[in-house]
Order: C-alpha cells, then sequence, then structure tokens
C-alpha cells in the first residue's frame, strides 16, 4: 500500500506542476502588457491635464503682470496734469527743481517705480526721483530715446531697454505734458520687473513676455532676457539692435523650439528637461506671456500610480485562479487517494477471516480518523484565523499605501531638491536633504515591516508583550484611517504594563476590536468620535478596555454577540469577536463585553508577565 501511494504522489506531483508554471509564466507576461498600457494612458491623461494647468498658470501670470503695469501706467497720467510738474517746465529753476524732484522721489517710493523723471521739450532732465544719486538723471539729455519722440507725437509712448546710466532693464512709459502744438515736456516713468521675475523664479516654472518680434523682455530667466523666440527679418534686426542697449547675448534663439500646448526640451542649464509650453496674450499691445510647466514631476508620478495599479489587479486575477487551481488539485488528489483507501480497505476486509481481528482493524481506523479530524479541526482554526488577519490586512492595505504615498513624494522632492543644491555646490544644504530623505525611508520601512509581521502566520509560543507595543503596532496600521475620519483615540495606562501573549495575535485582536469600535462611529456618523483604550492591572493580570462613544450594542443581541455568524454589520459575517475570544482564552485569558451607559466597550482580561 505505502509503495502506491508512493507512486501516485509522484505522478501528481509532476503532473500539478504544469499548470502552476502556465499560471507563472501569464502572470508575467499579463503584468507587464497591463503596466505597459496602464502607464501609456496614464501618461496622456497627465499631459492633457498638464496643458490645462499650464494655460490656466499662464492666464494667472498675465494677470499679474497686468496689475502692475495698470497701477504704474497711472503714474504718468497723473502726473502730466501736476501744477508743480507743469510750472518747472514753464519757468526751471533750482528751487522748484528741487520741489518737483522731492515730490518724484516719494511718489517712486509709493509706486515702486525704478525712476520718474520729467524731460523738457528739448529732451533735458529738470527733475527726477533719483537727484540725489550720483547717478541722477537731471541735466542728462534723453531726446535721442524712442519713448520722448514718440510720447511728444502720439502723447504717449511705451519702451523697454536697458538703462543707459544704470544698465538694467525696464519698461519706460512715456506721457507729453501741455498740448501737442505746444508741448511743454515729457514725464517718464521707468518700470523694472525684479520682484515679479523672482516671484515667477520662485515657483519653479520658467516665465517670460515677448514683443511683437518675439524679443524676451520680461523673464524669470535672466539669461534669456533678448533673445528671439522666432526667426528675425534683417529688417527687424536692425530696428532692434538701434534702438535698444542690448545684453551680451542679445538676438541669440531660446534655447528651444515649439508650439503653444506642446512639449518642448531644453537639453543644457539650470532649466534642462522637458516642459510644457503655455501661451496667452497680455493687454499690452504685441506683448506675449509664455510659460514652461515641467512634465517628468507630472507624469512620472501618474504612470507610477498606474502601474502599480494594474500590477494589483493582475496579481489579484492570478491569485485568485490560483486558488481555484489549488483547490482543483486538492479535490482531485482526495478522490484519488479516497478511491485508493477504498480499494485497499476491501481487499484487506476479505483477506481478514478473524472477527476479531475486522473488530481491531475497524477500531483502529476509527481512532486514526478521530486523530485526523482534531489535527484538522486544528488546522481549520489556525487557518480560520490567519484569513481574519488577512482580511483585516486587506482592508488596511489601500489607506496604509496612502500613508507611504506621503513620505514616497516628499523622498523624490526632497532628493530632486538635493541634486539642485549640489549643481550650485551647496554640499550642507544637499546632505540636509539627503537627511531627510533617509529619515523618511526609515518611516516607510517602518510601516512595510509592521505589514509582513502582521501578515505571517503567528506563533503557538506565549511569551512576555508590551501592551503599549502590541497597541502601536496596531496603530500604525490602522491609525491612518481614524486620523482621517477625525476620530479621536484616547490611551491611559498602557506604557509600563506587559503580558502573557503572542505578539501577533495580540495585535490582531487590538485591531478587531478598533475596526470595529470605528466602524461603529461611522455607521452612525457619531459627531465627535472618540475611542478610548485603558489599561489597568489587577492582581495577576491586566484588563485592557476598548470603548467607544457610538450607539452601542442592541441589547437583544448581546447575548448572543461571541456566538458565530452573529453580527450587527450589514456586510459582516459573526467571525470576528469569535476569533477574537478564541485568541485570547488560547492566552489564557477572557474576552467580554462591559454593559456602559452609552457606546460599546470590551474588556481583554490576560495574565500579566511576571
Amino acid at each position: 500500500m505505502n509503495q502506491t501511494l508512493s507512486q501516485l504522489g509522484k505522478y501528481l506531483a509532476g503532473r500539478s506542476a504544469r499548470p502552476w508554471l502556465t499560471l507563472l509564466a501569464g502572470w508575467l507576461v499579463m503584468s507587464l502588457l497591463a503596466m505597459t498600457i496602464a502607464a501609456e494612458l496614464a501618461r496622456r491623461d497627465a499631459v492633457s491635464e498638464l496643458a490645462r494647468r499650464a494655460d490656466a498658470n499662464a492666464a494667472l501670470h498675465a494677470a499679474v503682470l497686468r496689475s502692475e503695469l495698470e497701477k504704474q501706467r497711472s503714474v504718468p497720467v497723473v502726473l502730466a496734469e501736476d501744477p508743480d510738474v507743469a510750472a518747472l517746465l514753464a519757468d526751471p529753476g533750482p528751487a522748484a527743481a528741487d520741489r518737483v524732484s522731492a515730490k518724484l522721489e516719494n511718489l517712486a517710493i509709493q509706486m515702486r517705480a525704478a525712476a520718474i523723471y520729467v524731460l523738457d521739450d528739448g529732451g533735458l532732465a529738470r527733475a527726477a526721483s533719483n537727484w540725489r544719486e550720483p547717478t541722477s538723471f537731471v541735466g542728462s539729455n534723453y531726446a535721442f530715446r524712442p519713448y520722448f519722440t514718440g510720447s511728444l507725437s502720439a502723447g504717449a509712448a511705451e519702451f523697454f531697454a536697458l538703462g543707459t546710466v544704470s544698465g538694467r532693464p525696464g519698461l519706460y512709459l512715456a506721457r507729453r505734458i501741455g498740448p501737442a502744438d505746444e508741448p511743454l515736456g515729457v514725464v517718464v516713468v521707468k518700470v523694472e520687473f525684479d520682484t515679479l521675475e523672482a516671484e515667477w523664479r520662485r515657483t519653479g516654472e520658467p516665465a517670460f513676455v515677448t514683443d511683437q518680434r518675439g524679443v524676451v523682455l520680461v523673464t524669470s530667466e535672466p539669461t534669456w532676457r533678448f533673445r528671439r523666440s522666432r526667426e528675425l527679418t534683417p529688417e527687424e534686426r536692425q530696428a532692434i539692435l538701434e534702438d535698444q542697449t542690448l545684453s551680451g547675448q542679445a538676438l541669440d534663439p531660446l534655447p528651444y523650439s515649439g508650439e503653444a500646448g506642446s512639449i518642448v526640451e531644453i537639453a543644457r542649464g539650470p532649466a534642462a528637461g522637458e516642459w510644457m509650453l503655455a501661451q496667452t496674450e497680455t493687454d499690452t499691445p504685441g506683448w506675449t506671456l509664455h510659460l514652461l510647466d515641467p512634465v517628468q514631476r507630472a507624469t512620472a508620478t501618474a504612470t507610477t500610480n498606474a502601474r502599480v495599479i494594474a500590477l494589483l489587479l493582475v496579481t489579484l486575477a492570478a491569485t485568485a485562479v490560483a486558488v481555484l487551481l489549488r483547490r482543483r488539485q486538492q479535490a482531485l488528489a482526495r478522490a484519488k487517494a479516497d478511491e485508493t483507501a477504498r480499494a485497499e480497505l476491501e481487499r484487506r476486509i476479505d483477506d481478514r477471516t478473524s472477527e476479531l481481528r475486522d473488530a481491531n482493524s475497524r477500531l483502529k481506523s476509527e481512532i486514526d480518523e478521530r486523530r485526523r479530524a482534531e489535527a484538522s479541526r486544528e488546522i481549520l482554526r489556525e487557518e480560520l484565523v490567519q484569513a481574519s488577519r488577512l482580511a483585516t490586512l486587506g482592508q488596511i492595505a489601500a489607506g496604509v499605501a496612502h500613508e507611504i504615498n506621503q513620505p514616497v513624494a516628499a523622498i523624490r522632492l526632497h532628493s530632486e531638491t538635493a541634486a539642485r543644491h549640489l549643481e550650485r555646490g551647496d554640499e550642507t544644504a544637499a546632505r540636509r536633504n539627503l537627511d531627510q530623505v533617509s529619515t523618511l525611508t526609515e518611516r516607510i520601512g517602518t510601516i512595510t515591516n509592521e505589514l509582513r509581521a502582521f501578515s505571517r502566520k503567528a506563533g503557538r509560543s506565549v511569551t512576555t508583550v508590551s501592551l503599549a507595543t502590541a497597541v502601536d503596532g496596531a496603530l500604525l496600521l490602522i491609525g491612518h484611517r481614524l486620523r482621517d475620519h477625525g476620530v479621536t483615540l484616547h490611551r491611559s495606562g498602557l506604557d509600563e504594563l506587559q503580558v502573557m501573549a503572542d505578539p501577533v495575535r495580540l495585535e490582531q485582536v487590538v485591531i478587531n476590536l478598533l475596526q470595529n469600535a470605528y466602524e461603529a462611529l461611522l455607521d452612525a456618523q457619531t459627531p465627535d468620535p472618540v475611542i478610548r483604550l485603558e489599561a489597568r492591572r489587577v492582581d495577576r493580570h491586566v484588563e485592557l478596555q476598548v470603548s467607544d462613544n457610538g450607539p452601542g450594542i442592541d441589547p437583544a443581541i448581546a447575548s448572543t454577540l461571541f456566538t458565530p455568524f452573529v453580527t450587527t454589520k450589514t456586510q459582516g459575517l459573526g467571525l470576528g469577536l469569535v476569533i477574537c475570544r478564541d485568541i485570547v482564552a488560547g492566552f489564557g485569558g477572557e474576552l467580554s463585553l462591559k454593559p456602559t451607559p452609552q457606546g460599546t466597550a470590551f474588556i481583554v482580561v490576560l495574565e500579566a508577565a511576571r
């Protein structure tokens, strides 16, 4: 008989390996295919969303620029009607010039203008806001500037260029003083965009403004100023060189090419990488605002999440198929084993002639069957506990993934920041960011280690366990659900108490009780939900009470609460508390329901560690 069973086992082992190898190969192929398709779909969605976000950001930048220019454009309009300015130009004199210069100085401070100055009809500066400085404009002639001639002829003019004295870029807003046939002069306000450019630079999204010829005027990237976004005609190039004082890289092309709404690539420099280009018109005629939004940051997260989700779905499907395959193999093996055993038993019965041997054989068979039943019952009990643990783990897995996703996003941000610091040579700042990465990695390791430990089958031995450690482990897995739904958790008396238990099984009991309390509070929509964990030592035992301020348990089912398949949940099976009671009983303890005037309270009594 033993030889026959051995041959049968070898046959089944050889035959059962093939479907498992097929399943594994199928899982690998489907995982790769699903991850590839999901990543591509997610990337397309992310690019579309990025284009919409870039357009919105460009519109916001344009609104800020418009607000700044509208404020500054009002200054020359007001000064052109100022009687003191008109009096100075009608009868220039030192006292009048000083009085007007002082007024312009105060106005420049209030309006945050770079400079305000008044020119007579010959272009000579009679008063200026910087009249006290060594670089004062007073006495300088600006008749050659296009904004002077333009404002005399048209009444107003705007011109962007580098200052002839300061060398700083700015927009010159000019307004004629007096009628067109007998002008008294021109008032000029120079607007510099250093503050606006610094604000754009802090966003990490390169932004710049071009004129009607595609020349960059205002930009968050200083090296791009006076570069061009398109090819210039010889006439345009000559006109720009004649009417502007340009920087060293003037009229060089920008380090990218592309249309609005497309992805452009910058090969070198601080802004190296792929960017989504957005454009929008401004209120200033001929001015166009361009914005570059980083592509890698948006698409990387989306594609990574899509791959993970696709892998999980394929893995779940493969797991379901594996369970069905395993059950089928077990059923076939049991059927063949039963058939062989039955044939062998019939042969042995036919061979026995003695009534005593026949009775003895039956008695032995019954004893063996009882032992197998006892062993099967114990195995079933252990598997039921493990299944409950894995079911709990499945419920909290999504939340734990959210807990892990936050430090992962922070790790990516700190890593990118460290890389920028290293490019700038700031090793101290880079080291601080890398230390933050190490700390966040350690937190992720703590969470994953707790998940791995909780998913293993617990041992049968009872050891000394810190009650606070078991509660901390449970909260590490389920605590985020309490925080996300505003459940207040009170702990008291846990720190100094140790009990005799198995750490994994005790943690499972705590998680089950906390989850029952949390679901009761959530289903009842209890205002200001509270869960309390209170422990105390009573003689040679430790009592742990888990209570909540929810609706409580119906007295009609309170007496049968620990009966299998009795539950108050619409989706529950009624096995959680039964399993918890059996686990606690295995420690030599007791789990019971404590009557309370409000809410629900469970008492776990365990033997105190000596």
